[in-house]
């Protein structure tokens, strides 16, 4: 009666959940004798019923819980370090080893392709320089993006949309593998004719890389990335991206195909490692000074799934290779799952090695492959333009402006021209699997790429450590091909996110862009001689250009959605833009992240202030707008002279 009565008056009949809400907001003094009245009375289970009064649901509690929760999400995403700040040397050095191990299977998995394309599958010891070359290339283009490029903390590595046009520049008639070569026991890797088939093979890689990289470099540092963008959407590059993973599915099949078996087993650690038990914590037995000796639990299933998902197949291999499990007899099935296929690489593989310049010999330029890179090229920045906003969201930084942007497609355009140079076969871009170490370990701090880059010099230098990776045998690296180029494949097709799906105009564009990219390079393979103009040139490059998907599908995806009319909200312009111009919770000053380094910032100060598409505009802007600050001090200087206290005024600003 005291409890119910005043409301009884104002409603005759309630339902339960009103009665709840209307009695917390009155009544919370007598809660605990309301709970069993109302339990009695109305048979509601006690468990709807919270112990705490206020945590009971209305419309104050409510906003409430939203602030707890949103306090709660903001303290589980909190940076442990930011862009800006420098972690202890110890965690720098061990969370740059974790980079290095994350973009470990990327890096190997491109000299190891490119193998087969430069008559090198049977000379281990020539793939373990190429392997050495890639880590040392790597390292530098690393230091030199987070030193004067883009300044966030992103890793440099090489980059499948280059390796895509490549594998089609020497499937051309002209650059072919001797059929000698594909012969093991023909191959003598020490002959002068043997090093001049993959050394010629490498030099016309070399000078296409080159000069496909300088049309970065000038895009980069002339602005034009933004002008190009304009044009880009989803639908361009979602079939462009998935398509450099679809187009490698027979490299994956041909190796995985050595042995199905420990493929299998492969792909299978790497699945498990990576979803099923990547929020398992594994105990590690720890030491410090306040602790003493202690466990501490790390996520190293989430952290290193691949390595893992490698290594363990790799120690299987090697204890059936000792047991001579596996066949002896190089046509035999499973016999490039023993892991001395490669012979005695890692003895004769010397110890210390020091990558150069033209250590294959002076590049050649070849206009079919110059117009292939290309096309990887462009790609690329696009890619990158993507991995720079991403990463700094996740190190806590502002949106990177156009100026730093620009400064990053110019370097890695750089690190493209330099990959060639020094002949890894391949260039460099930025590494998005480790923009994603940036969330899980919460360390944005680019010093921890900085001792990551180090280290990948490092391990360029010690020929052994590379000499180890070319013994692992061809079903293991078919098993994490499986898994990685299904991810590339799926984060093409993730683009689709921002667009109407429910448009057949999309649906369209999308769908026959993926098709043609398979199907044209495809019947292309079959039929290498189909194009003949009559001129020579022309024939290669259209047959490189019509042998590589990832052209194919993207051309016609950026012309169809071009041309077709449609808005800018359904075909995805308008989400992409926003979610490439999302903040990120950050307190940090754009000029403290993007800056340059060592003071140069006082000496080009358009570089760093002033956002606009170009460098050369940026200082054009400044040196007017200085101009412009000095001629109105000189008209107050004017001024101040003509005045009658001028004659007892110091004309200091006149100076």
């Amino acid at each position: 009666g005291p409890l119910l009565g005043p409301l009884t008056k104002k409603r005759s009949l309630e339902t339960g959940p009103e009665i709840k809400s209307s009695l917390t907001n009155k009544y919370l003094i007598n809660y605990k004798n309301l709970q069993s009245l109302v339990s009695c009375v109305f048979n509601w289970p006690h468990s709807i019923l919270l112990s705490d009064p206020l945590k009971l649901e209305g419309p104050d509690t409510k906003r409430e819980e939203e602030t707890d929760t949103s306090t709660e999400g903001e303290e589980r995403n909190k940076l442990a370090y930011c862009v800006t700040d420098v972690p202890p040397w110890y965690l720098c050095i061990i969370l740059g080893i974790q980079h290095c191990l994350t973009a470990f299977g990327g890096i190997i998995a491109i000299p190891l392709i490119l193998s087969g394309g430069l008559c090198l599958q049977y000379d281990g010891l020539t793939q373990s320089h190429l392997i050495s070359t890639i880590f040392f290339v790597s390292g530098i283009c690393t230091l030199l993006q987070v030193t004067f490029g883009v300044r966030l903390p992103i890793l440099q590595g090489g980059t499948f949309t280059l390796l895509v046009p490549s594998l089609a520049m020497l499937s051309t008639p002209e650059w072919t593998c001797p059929a000698w070569t594909q012969n093991a026991s023909l191959v003598n890797t020490s002959s002068p004719e043997f090093i001049e088939v993959w050394q010629s093979r490498m030099r016309a890689l070399q000078g296409s890389i080159m000069v496909g990289s300088l049309f970065q470099v000038f895009v980069g540092f002339s602005g034009l990335i933004g002008f190009f963008m304009r044009f880009i959407g989803p639908l361009t590059i979602a079939p462009t991206i998935s398509l450099i993973g679809l187009s490698l599915f027979d490299s994956a099949g041909t190796k995985a195909g050595h042995h199905w078996g420990i493929s299998g087993m492969t792909t299978v650690l790497i699945i498990l490692f990576s979803q099923y038990l990547r929020h398992i914590p594994v105990p590690f037995p720890t030491f410090s000074k306040e602790k003493r000796l202690h466990t501490t639990r790390v996520y190293i299933f989430q952290i290193l799934p691949v390595l893992l998902g490698i290594t363990l197949p790799w120690l299987i291999c090697y204890i059936l290779t000792i047991c001579d499990v596996f066949p002896t007899e190089p046509n035999q099935y499973g016999h490039l799952a023993r892991t001395d296929v490669k012979g005695d690489v890692v003895s004769r593989a010397p110890w210390i090695t020091f990558p150069y310049p033209g250590q294959w010999g002076l590049p050649t330029v070849s206009l079919a492959g110059v117009v292939g890179i290309l096309a990887g090229v462009i790609s690329s920045m696009i890619e990158s333009v993507g991995d720079y906003h991403a990463c700094a969201r996740l190190s806590g930084a502002p949106p990177p402006p156009k100026h730093a942007i620009n400064r990053g497609i110019g370097i890695e355009g750089l690190g493209c021209l330099l990959a060639g140079a020094w002949g890894t076969g391949n260039g460099t871009t930025s590494y998005s699997e480790n923009v994603g170490a940036l969330g899980i370990t919460k360390v944005g701090s680019r010093m921890v790429i900085i001792a990551g880059a180090v280290l990948l010099v490092a391990i360029g230098v010690f020929g052994k450590v590379a000499a180890i990776f070319t013994t692992i045998p061809s079903p293991v690296i078919g098993g994490m091909f499986l898994v990685m180029f299904g991810v590339i494949a799926a984060a093409g097709v993730s683009n689709l996110q921002y667009v109407d799906m429910n448009s057949s105009r999309n649906i369209f564009i999308f769908g026959f862009s993926m098709f043609c990219g398979l199907v044209i390079p495809n019947w292309m393979f079959k039929n290498t001689t189909a194009i003949a103009t009559g001129v020579i040139a022309l024939d290669q490059v259209l047959t490189v250009l019509l042998t590589t998907s990832m052209f194919v599908g993207g051309f016609l995806g950026f012309i169809l959605d071009n041309t077709i009319p449609g808005s800018k909200l359904e075909r995805g312009i308008v989400a992409w833009n926003k979610a490439h111009k999302e903040d990120s919770s950050n307190t940090l000053e754009s000029g403290d992240v993007y800056d340059l380094p060592f003071g140069i910032t006082s000496y080009l100060p358009a570089m760093s202030l002033r956002t606009s598409d170009s460098f050369l505009g940026t200082i054009s802007w400044q040196m007017t707008s200085r101009l412009l600050v000095l001629r109105r001090e000189a008209s107050s200087a004017s001024r101040t002279e003509n005045s009658p206290l001028a004659s007892k005024v110091t004309p200091v600003s006149r100076i």
